[in-house]
């Protein structure tokens, strides 16, 4: 049995005849334009983090350690800016800044979490693949 659904396929079916038609520049998807911002190397982290709970922007940093302060300020602008994070500002001395996701954020949490546990659960078969594929792929060059 599947996991595809029939729903699944009528909308990438779809997706593929507006592209090959003329109808979407591929540049334009939908799936392309959204997953490139989620899909990168810092924004799911960061989503994650904020799905716990509101955070300040050192909060941020240490929760996502090996991002530089300028990736950090560049991907929570970048979730800013697609309506997933808001940003609010605190007339506090020194004042602060508090990140949180945004409704549309919220709702991007169920499959993103969903992907996470599939990431997550089958890692090591992804990584044995890999090896397996490096593996034969060396064989084959000689």
């Amino acid at each position: 049995m599947s996991p595809i659904t029939n729903e699944m396929r009528s909308v990438f079916t779809d997706m593929i005849a507006m592209v090959s038609s003329g109808e979407m520049n591929a540049g334009a998807c939908p799936v392309r334009d959204v997953m490139d911002q989620i899909g990168d190397k810092w924004s799911s982290l960061l989503l994650f983090a904020l799905a716990a709970r509101p955070h300040r922007f050192g909060e941020l940093k240490r929760a996502v350690p090996d991002i530089s302060q300028r990736m950090l300020t560049q991907s929570l602008r970048d979730l800013q800016r697609d309506g997933l994070i808001s940003r609010h500002v605190f007339a506090t001395v020194p004042p602060s800044v508090e990140y949180r996701l945004t409704p549309l954020g919220e709702s991007l949490m169920p499959p993103l979490f969903g992907l996470m546990s599939w990431a997550n659960a089958n890692h090591a078969r992804i990584r044995a693949a890999r090896a397996a594929f490096d593996t034969q792929g060396a064989a084959e060059a000689v």
